[in-house]
C-alpha cells in the first residue's frame, strides 16, 4: 500500500468514526414470541400461566401444552389454549405491542411439562416447568433485590449464576426496581434478555419499587403500564391494587407481595393493604409465612428511614408470626431479627429481615445497630431451601462466594421459628 492509498484509508476511516454512533439493542417487538415468562394466578400444583409478547401483526396467539415424555415428537398429545391478549400503546419510549397470556389449568402436581407459545408459523422453542407439589415436598426458590442499572451488561450475570447454583428453584421473588426508569421499554428489553430462558421455566413473584412508578399529568402515582401486561398476577389483592398486592400459597409457604411505593406515599393505599394483610395473615393455614416488598421496614442505607411504614405494619409481622421479610432499595446487603426497640439481638426469635441487590447500584451502609450481617458494593444472589419444618437461607456473592446463611426450625404456624447462625465467618 503506498503512501497516497494510506492517508485516504486514514482519512475514510476518521469520517467513520466522526459518524459512527452505536446503536441500542434492538428490542422491538417481532411475529416470534419474546419475553416468554411464568407467573402465577391460581393453584401453583394443578395451573400454570405464561404470558409473551409479539407485534401487533399477530392477533390470535396459542399455548401449546403437554406432559414431558422425554420423545422428540413434541406436537403429538398436545393441548392447545387459546390466548387472551392486550394491546400496550401510547408510551414515548416504545413501540406499540400486542401481550398474550394463558393460564394451563387441570395440570398434575409434582410433574413436569412442555410448553411453546406462538401462532401460525410463528412459535417459540419449548419450555418447561414443574407444577408444585400437593405434599410438603422439599424445595428451593431464589431472592433477588433491586436489578435496576446496567441490567443487561451487568445484571445478567447474577440471575443466571443464581440459576446454576439452583437449576431447580421452583419460583424467584425480586423485590422491586427491576429497572431505572418507569415506562421504558429498553429497560424491561434488558430485564426479559437478562433472564431468557429462565423466566420462561422458572416462575416469577415480583414486587414493584419506586422505580417502576411515575407520576401522570395530573401528578397521581402511576404503575409503569408494562406491569400489568408482562406480569399475569393472582387477582386476590385489594381493589384497585389487584396488580401490585397479591399473595401465591406454594406447598406449605404464603408468600405476600405488598406494594410498598403506594404505602409510603398514599395514606388511603395504606390502609387498604393493612386491612387486607391482616386478614390474609389471619387466614392463612401454611406453616411458612414470606413477605415481600420494596422499602425496608429498617433502613440500611445512610439518611433513610421508614418509621411511618415500620410503625404500622411491623406489629403485624410480629403478631402472626412471619418468619422472612425480604426486601430491596437500599443498595446493600443487611440481616437482622425481630427488633422489638430497633436493635437486633434483643429477642431471639421472630421475623429476619433482609435486604439485598442483584444489580451493580451501590450505596454505603449506614452504622445501624439492628444489623447482625451486613456487606456493601456487592452484588448477590439468595436461595432459601424448605423441607417440612426447617427452613435455610443462604446468600451467595456473584462469584459464587457463600457470604451469609441462617437456619430457622419452626414446629407451628402459630409461633415463632427457631434462628440458627450459620454465617460461615462466625464458624
Amino acid at each position: 500500500m503506498n503512501f497516497f492509498n494510506i492517508l485516504t484509508f486514514l482519512f475514510v476511516f476518521f469520517i467513520a468514526s466522526f459518524f459512527y454512533k452505536a446503536e441500542a439493542q434492538d428490542f422491538a417487538p417481532k411475529v416470534y414470541p419474546d419475553r416468554v415468562i411464568l407467573t402465577w394466578t391460581e393453584n401453583p400444583a394443578v395451573s400454570q400461566t405464561v404470558t409473551w409478547r409479539t407485534d401487533t401483526t399477530i392477533l390470535g396467539s396459542k399455548a401449546q401444552i403437554k406432559e414431558e415424555d422425554s420423545s422428540p415428537s413434541m406436537e403429538q398429545a398436545i393441548t392447545s389454549y387459546d390466548a387472551d391478549s392486550r394491546i400496550l400503546s401510547g408510551g414515548n419510549n416504545y413501540i406499540t405491542a400486542n401481550y398474550h397470556h394463558v393460564t394451563f389449568n387441570k395440570l398434575k402436581p409434582n410433574t413436569v411439562y412442555a410448553y411453546r407459545v406462538g401462532s401460525g408459523e410463528y412459535w417459540s422453542e419449548w419450555f418447561q416447568f414443574t407444577t408444585a407439589s400437593q405434599t410438603d415436598k422439599p424445595f428451593s426458590f431464589i431472592y433477588l433485590g433491586d436489578a435496576q442499572n446496567d441490567i443487561r451488561s451487568k445484571w445478567s450475570r447474577v440471575i443466571r449464576k443464581a440459576f446454576s447454583h439452583q437449576p431447580d428453584a421452583r419460583f424467584i421473588i425480586h423485590t422491586g426496581d427491576l429497572i431505572n426508569r418507569s415506562d421504558n421499554d429498553t429497560e424491561w428489553g434488558e430485564w426479559h434478555y437478562g433472564g431468557g430462558f429462565i423466566n420462561g421455566m422458572i416462575p416469577s413473584i415480583p414486587s414493584p419499587g419506586n422505580h417502576e412508578y411515575i407520576r401522570n399529568k395530573q401528578r397521581v402515582l402511576t404503575l409503569d403500564p408494562h406491569w400489568g401486561v408482562q406480569y399475569t398476577l393472582p387477582a386476590n389483592g385489594p381493589k384497585g391494587l389487584e396488580k401490585s398486592v397479591y399473595y401465591v400459597d406454594y406447598q406449605n409457604v404464603r408468600v405476600i407481595s405488598l406494594d410498598s411505593q403506594m404505602i409510603i406515599l398514599d395514606e388511603e393505599s395504606a390502609k387498604i393493604q393493612y386491612q387486607w394483610l391482616e386478614k390474609v395473615l389471619r387466614e392463612n393455614t401454611n406453616l411458612w409465612t414470606v413477605v415481600t416488598f420494596h422499602h425496608p421496614i429498617f433502613s440500611t442505607a445512610k439518611s433513610r428511614d421508614n418509621k411511618e411504614f415500620r410503625e404500622r405494619f411491623k406489629p403485624l409481622f410480629d403478631q402472626y408470626h412471619v418468619d422472612l421479610v425480604l426486601q430491596g432499595h437500599d443498595h446493600t446487603y443487611s440481616r437482622g431479627q425481630n427488633l422489638p426497640r430497633g436493635l437486633s439481638g434483643r429477642e431471639a426469635s421472630g421475623p429476619v429481615y433482609l435486604v439485598s441487590v442483584s444489580g451493580p447500584k451501590m450505596y454505603k451502609v449506614d452504622g445501624a445497630k439492628w444489623m447482625n450481617v451486613s456487606l456493601e458494593n456487592t452484588q448477590l444472589f439468595q436461595l432459601i431451601h424448605i423441607d417440612h419444618q426447617d427452613l435455610k437461607f443462604e446468600a451467595y456473592k456473584t462469584s459464587g462466594e457463600l457470604f451469609d446463611a441462617f437456619s430457622l426450625k419452626k414446629i407451628s404456624k402459630d409461633q415463632a421459628a427457631v434462628f440458627t447462625d450459620l454465617n460461615p465467618a462466625k464458624k
